[in-house]
């Protein structure tokens, strides 16, 4: 026999909010009870006012259905703010499991990336107090109604009951008719959203270029299809709601008419006020159900929600808490890697090997589409290798927890990100400021002096995504967090793209000063200028290692290489004197 499969993380953290739901539906069976109570006072007041013609009887009794009706509404406040703490117990939860996911599906370039899964999980987690889900709750009690109404009179139950089955077929029927353009109008949304993101990222490529009218297009043909199913689910929603309601008008009646043919032959039981009594609990014996129907529209996202983040989370499982392994000295291995880009399988590297000491600058060099970003993320652990390792101090860098590797290891990527902070947050890495080394590494940038010609110096903000600053300011301010702290590893991905004369020459100084205290950098670059500075050299081509070795031993081989090829594609040339 198989094992049973475990409890998905979604489903044991919604089980483990039981203690909440079992609260809710106390306070459900006892708020729904108190509706009994307009009826009892009805029958009070006929039995003993009207007879007795006492006033005292009256008001104590009008005391008494006031009280009822305070209570239930307390009840049902308190109900609500039971499973709205559930709500926030599932936040507390999952919250940051689920952001986690979102940020590695994302790096992997997966399905559930974007911020949709927060979305889905602010569904699912508003469900929770939602009316739909306390309604659900307030079902059992209809069986107490039923068994009173059956008291009264078997036919006045049976005839419940039958409405009860129809009502809920009714409710069958609206899942059927409105399920399947629901989710499609939930999977246009989400496409309309996604494509209106992407064009907000490349807002200043559309204005220059013209291209707003025909992207604006585009967005609107998703956002009609969009709109048209969601039209459709609502037409047959607002239908089958229609119904629901129809059906418990249609039956409170009935069941009064019924109770006074039943009156009339003396087969109801308690007199003429239990007719009306009868008609008042059958209209609640429908009521949960006309409730779940007319908020059925909410059900289907939420199921639809629920399923995207079982699905998120099954591809992106919890990753296993590894041994804690001491802080690196910066001794790099890379054995035979072959990767590809996440998800694919036709590599990018192959069979890359080299080694570099503590203290070792390695320059990468090669045109491009040769693999060179690709190799940045391999030695960073962002993305994995298909074959072989990359190895700090003898450890995987790609199963490296990044919380305890992080402030041992500096990346610069090709696209600079900067975020809404100041500039020395930004530095820091948005952990607690250090101002000294702050400092430290923006000085060892040539960033210190501009820095502090800014209104309010370290503490003024770069605004959204680095705004504020120009494009060799982000990379400098970069390159400052890529060296903060002093770590023991640096992966520079083109790190002079956007800088002039200047800033090269401080790109060279900062490495040099950390390279003295150990520091272990790659660097690609298409620049020379790193190259006074680097002891080694990778030559990569089509995603092989080309040339390593000794930085004078690769520039001469690359000459050497340059010579014969422009021997052979002019022998007649005479070859330049040294």
């Amino acid at each position: 026999m198989n094992p049973s499969k475990p409890p998905s993380e979604l489903r044991e953290a919604i089980g483990s909010l039981q203690p909440y739901f079992k609260q809710a539906a106390w306070f459900s069976l006892f708020s729904s009870l108190l509706v009994l109570a307009p009826s009892g006072y009805m029958l009070e007041v006929y039995d003993r006012v009207v007879n007795s013609r006492n006033h005292m009887t009256l008001a104590m009794l009008t005391l008494l259905v006031l009280a009822a009706y305070i209570l239930m509404e307390v009840l049902e406040w308190v109900r609500s703010e039971v499973m709205h703490d559930a709500a926030m117990a599932l936040d507390r939860r999952m919250s940051k499991r689920i952001f986690s996911a979102i940020f590695e599906a994302n790096l992997k370039k997966m399905p559930g990336g974007s911020s949709q899964p927060m979305n889905d999980f602010r569904i699912v987690r508003d469900f929770l107090h939602a009316p739909v889900l306390l309604a659900l709750m307030e079902a059992p009690v209809s069986l107490v109604f039923l068994v009173l109404i059956f008291a009264i009179s078997p036919v006045l139950g049976w005839s419940a009951v039958v409405a009860a089955i129809v009502q809920t077929f009714v409710g069958w029927l609206n899942e059927r008719s409105t399920q399947p353009p629901l989710l499609a109008a939930n999977r246009s949304a989400i496409a309309a959203q996604q494509y209106a993101d992407g064009t907000l990222r490349n807002a200043q490529v559309i204005e220059s270029m013209g291209m707003l009218r025909d992207i604006h297009r585009r967005w609107m043909d998703k956002q009609r299809e969009f709109l048209a199913l969601q039209a459709q689910a609502s037409d047959r929603a607002g239908f089958f709601q229609a119904v629901s309601k129809f059906l418990q008008n249609v039956v409170s009646s009935m069941l009064l008419g019924l109770g006074a043919w039943l009156l009339l032959r003396n087969e109801l039981n308690g007199g003429s006020a239990y007719m009306i009594v009868g008609s008042i609990l059958g209209g609640r014996v429908l009521a949960p159900l006309v409730q779940i129907v007319s908020q059925w529209q909410g059900v289907v996202n939420v199921r639809d929600a629920y399923g995207r983040l079982e699905n998120l989370l099954a591809m992106v499982p919890i990753k296993p808490q590894g041994m804690e392994l001491p802080a690196p000295l910066g001794r790099l291995m890379v054995e035979n890697v072959m990767a590809a880009a996440p998800g694919a399988q036709t590599p990018i590297l192959k069979g890359v090997a080299f080694a570099l000491n503590p203290g070792e600058v390695l320059a990468v060099v090669g045109p491009s589409a040769s693999g060179k970003t690709t190799l940045a993320r391999l030695l960073v652990g962002l993305w994995p290798a298909l074959n072989g390792k990359v190895r700090l101090d003898g450890a995987d860098v790609y199963t490296w927890d990044k919380l305890e590797l992080g402030p041992h290891l500096g990346y610069l990527p090709q696209g600079v990100e900067l975020f809404e902070g100041t500039v020395a947050e930004n530095i820091a890495r948005f952990g607690a400021v250090d101002m000294v080394k702050v400092k430290a590494a923006a000085r060892a940038v040539g960033l210190h002096e501009f820095i502090m010609a800014l209104p309010i110096g370290y503490e003024n903000p770069v605004g959204r995504d680095g705004a504020m600053l120009s494009g060799g300011q982000r990379q400098r301010v970069a390159l400052a967090r890529a060296i903060y702290g002093q770590p023991a590893f640096v992966v520079l991905d083109e790190p002079n793209s956007s800088l002039d004369e200047e800033g090269d020459a401080a790109l060279a100084g900062a490495i040099a000063q950390l390279k003295a205290l150990g520091t272990t950098f790659v660097v690609m670059t298409h620049r020379t200028s790193v190259l006074s500075v680097a002891d080694k050299m990778l030559v990569l081509r089509d995603g092989q290692a080309q040339m390593f070795g000794p930085r004078d031993e690769v520039l001469k081989a690359l000459s050497e290489a340059a010579a014969k090829a422009q021997q052979v594609a002019n022998p007649t040339a005479t070859p330049a004197r040294a």
